[in-house]
């Protein structure tokens, strides 16, 4: 289908990506996931401070099709949320790679183990799509 699917981010089945540095990780949504969701129109993200946990809801993304929960790839505290999205949210659909929505301090940094590097997230993607 085309999906850019950068090759030194880590992703999950939910289509979210994550960056990792520093036991920092970056998460925002992939490209596929923007391309799904359709023109995003408001998004609702976690206080910084909060403490979120693997696999479960932290935040939402609504889009003109639906709304969508967020599914924490990590556990860990939140460092950082991008306002910008807040404001803008269609950057989301525009620059997915680029719209981080928020940062993390990992509390539990084996998680990362189970996160699907570039190629395995491509062809699940292509399974499902």
């Amino acid at each position: 289908m085309g999906h850019t699917t950068p090759e030194h981010l880590k992703y999950t089945k939910e289509h979210e990506w994550t960056e990792i540095k520093n036991n920092i990780a970056t998460i925002g949504v992939t490209d596929f996931a923007q391309s799904t969701l359709g023109d995003v129109v408001f998004v609702e993200f976690p206080e910084v401070g909060t403490q979120i946990k693997k696999d479960e809801s932290f935040g939402v993304v609504e889009s003109i099709k639906s709304v969508s929960d967020l599914f924490a790839p990590l556990s860990g505290e939140v460092l950082e949320v991008n306002d910008k999205l807040e404001e803008n949210p269609e950057l989301i659909n525009e620059e997915p790679y680029n719209s981080w929505m928020i940062k993390v301090k990992l509390s539990m940094p084996e998680e990362t183990e189970n996160l699907l590097n570039a190629t395995n997230y491509q062809s699940y993607c292509d399974k499902n799509s």
